[in-house]
């Protein structure tokens, strides 16, 4: 009975370890323990999820301007027909494989907006350049597009909520605090389940310690700590690296000695609160109620939403070369349409429309 207790015990310790092999790589001074250790089994799962689809063939060069052959083009007015189908056809494959063309669109009249996926479709493009043209302090040149995040599905596979308000306990235990139970979100570990309200949508401090001397500067409370570790830990696990992917072991906080991807992290933590903010809480009307979350709010952003588990998505192959459509805003192919009323009536053009 003490043997079988014995095994038991040490099966009990072994559930949370990896078994072996175990990959090391060393990026750091030799005994600092800068290294990312890497599963290889998890590597071969992994690996064919972030493969890059094959690109769409090349528009043919000019062309008539997609606005003024196709109806209600109010962000790829910077496109010729050639560019524009292409990138329509492409999205189809990145986000709606199975449904087609009408998950956004009318199929009676693709100029209509009254599919909400349409709307929706108009504000990601308008983001997806955004991340492009003005972040690259993170994305640097590789930049995104829709299949970066979407691989496929309608709704990415990693958004997040905002956390139900908890229903507190009249018992001796108490609330939980947000936390204290066993949380996918913090790797299952029992730190608070949702660190993106107040560091990915708020601008809470992501601090552990604090910048002076006691008692009047060192405010950072345990509990404000535990947040703080529960992005962390979302992080490394989005990101399949150690803490030393960012920090020096020597001393976690120090700047002057981290690695540059402490910087890029920075940016993107920053860069994914901004499109929180601007694109995603201001269309929280637009979705119906079962793509809400239980406070009523939208899905959201985090930084598994891109890197799905790899250090870079797709391990920084970059599809933004292969489709310079959503690089950036460029001008507009068509002049304002002038105020006469010998203008063509909208009606006459296709009754095809874009987004």
């Amino acid at each position: 009975m003490t043997l079988r207790l014995l095994l038991l015990s040490v099966a009990a310790l072994l559930v949370g370890c990896e078994r072996p092999p175990i990959e090391v790589v060393q990026h750091g001074y030799r005994g600092t323990a800068m290294a990312e250790i890497y599963n290889p089994r998890t590597l071969a799962v992994q690996a064919p999820l972030n493969q890059v689809p094959p690109a769409t063939a090349q528009a043919t060069p000019g062309g008539p301007a997609a606005a003024l052959v196709y109806q209600n083009v109010q962000v790829l007015n910077d496109l010729s027909v050639g560019e524009f189908s292409r990138l329509m056809v492409s999205m189809t494959a990145w986000v709606s494989p199975e449904q087609g063309c009408t998950y956004c669109h009318n199929a009676e009249n693709f100029a209509l907006d009254d599919k909400y996926t349409k709307v929706v479709a108009r504000k990601m493009l308008q983001m997806t350049r955004k991340i492009n043209s003005d972040y690259k302090s993170h994305v640097a040149a590789t930049g995104v597009t829709c299949y970066t995040c979407h691989r496929g599905n309608n709704i990415p596979a990693n958004v997040w909520f905002k956390a139900e308000p908890e229903k507190r306990s009249v018992g001796l235990l108490g609330g939980r605090a947000g936390q204290n139970t066993p949380s996918m979100v913090a790797n299952g570990s029992s730190l608070p389940e949702d660190p993106f309200t107040p560091f990915l949508l708020g601008s809470e401090e992501i601090r552990v310690n604090g910048t002076t001397a006691l008692p009047t500067g060192n405010k950072q409370t345990i509990k404000q700590t535990e947040w703080t570790f529960s992005l962390m830990t979302h992080m490394s696990t989005a990101l399949g690296v150690n803490c030393t992917y960012c920090h020096n072991t020597r001393s976690m906080s120090t700047w002057e000695t981290s690695p540059p991807q402490r910087v890029t992290a920075w940016h993107g933590i920053r860069m994914v609160r901004d499109l929180n903010n601007q694109y995603m809480e201001p269309i929280s009307n637009v979705f119906p109620p079962h793509r809400l979350g239980p406070t009523g709010d939208v899905a959201k952003a985090n930084c598994q939403t891109c890197h799905q588990g790899v250090f870079k998505p797709m391990y920084g192959v970059s599809m933004l070369k292969d489709y310079p459509e959503l690089a950036t805003q460029r001008p507009s192919l068509i002049a304002p349409a002038p105020a006469s009323p010998t203008a063509e009536a909208p009606g006459k053009r296709l009754d095809v429309a874009a987004k």
